[in-house]
């Protein structure tokens, strides 16, 4: 299915994620020639989620486009506190906006919102399923610091288990050829099995690591992450895992010279503070590489139309996906959409498998 919505950007051809790219650039070397880009455009942010980056980025993005921004910042400000459902909430605010960038706590509410928003929609984050515009961060930081997408050694450090930034970037450097990878956790946070099986579908090489000090010599990019305490069922699991990997001086010492350090942030403790003016540590920098691409994808999905997203394929099932993070757990009236793969029948939404 061809549409404008940017769900997942594992869908994206690197055809695709390269225009992106290669328009945020333009943007970056003259921001001038775009203050009037999207003059009388209205972006919508739903965020049911606390936001500081994603939120305020996409908004500064339309803002330097020359467009306008509505939304909230706390559904209990909207009429979700009332009790509407997402259906009426995404139609409404359809009628409104001509773009939605959403993010939700519940896993598919943006594959969800898609189909009552009758314009693009944008996933800001969905739980802990996928952050798509958070990779075209990451990709936009790596293309400008490293120059390439391709031959890499990437290092991923953290919650990668609940981690949907590190389940976006893996699944989009995996189409790049001669991509190594190095999933540095505890075993209760590796990375979900179906973010392995797309690591073998595209050959590439990856290790499992438990020790951030041991992994950390050969890397071209550390890729630190949080641990999510909002994704814990206890404070106690919580505590357990939380001070595990930390990024110190003492740890950088011996990563090499031109390794770059990249975190979707915000950070709590895994880097400390005094590695901040280390010129191996970009994240910050990281996070203004966003707004451009943030800014090259609403031009994109406004104005080109060739760009298009051939989204997955769905197919009504008559099985119930049984993920309890899934949004058709609180969403009930939401068809029950699937696809096939491997085999297996998938849910739509949420990506688990339903059989």
């Amino acid at each position: 299915m061809s549409d404008k919505n940017l769900i997942d950007l594992e869908v994206l051809s690197t055809e695709q994620i390269n225009k992106i790219i290669k328009k945020a650039k333009k943007i970056m070397q003259s921001p001038a020639d775009y203050r009037h880009a999207c003059d009388g455009k209205i972006l919508a942010t739903l965020f049911y989620e606390p936001s500081t980056r994603t939120q305020m980025s996409f908004q500064t993005a339309m803002l330097k486009l020359g467009g306008r921004t509505i939304g909230f910042d706390n559904p209990m400000n909207s009429s979700v506190s009332k009790g509407e459902n997402l259906k009426d909430t995404i139609t409404i605010i359809g009628g409104y906006a001509d773009i939605i960038a959403i993010r939700h706590p519940i896993e598919g509410t943006a594959m969800a919102s898609a189909q009552y928003a009758g314009v693009p929609v944008i996933n800001c984050g969905d739980g802990g399923h996928l952050h798509p515009t958070q990779t075209l961060t990451d990709i936009v930081t790596l293309s400008c610091e490293k120059g390439r997408l391709d031959n890499l050694k990437i290092g991923v450090c953290g919650d990668l288990l609940n981690g949907r930034t590190v389940h976006s970037l893996i699944k989009t450097l995996a189409k790049y050829p001669n991509n190594r990878f190095v999933l540095i956790s505890t075993k209760e946070l590796s990375v979900p099995l179906y973010i392995i099986d797309i690591l073998k579908k595209n050959g590439c090489q990856f290790e499992l690591s438990n020790n951030l000090a041991d992994s950390i010599g050969d890397l071209d990019i550390l890729y630190m992450t949080r641990i999510q305490r909002e994704r814990f069922a206890s404070t106690e699991e919580y505590e357990a895992q939380k001070n595990v990997f930390v990024l110190d001086k003492e740890k950088l010492d011996k990563a090499r010279e031109d390794m770059i350090i990249l975190h979707p942030l915000p950070r709590v403790n895994e880097i400390t503070v005094d590695i901040d003016d280390d010129p191996r540590a970009l994240y910050f920098k990281q996070a203004q590489y966003g707004m451009y691409g943030r800014m090259a994808l609403i031009l994109l999905l406004l104005q080109d139309d060739e760009f298009v997203i051939d989204n997955k394929e769905s197919q009504v099932f008559d099985h119930k996906c049984n993920n309890p993070k899934c949004i058709t757990q609180t969403e009930e009236y939401l068809p029950r959409l699937g696809y096939e793969k491997l085999g297996m029948k998938m849910c739509s939404y949420c990506d688990k498998r339903i059989d």
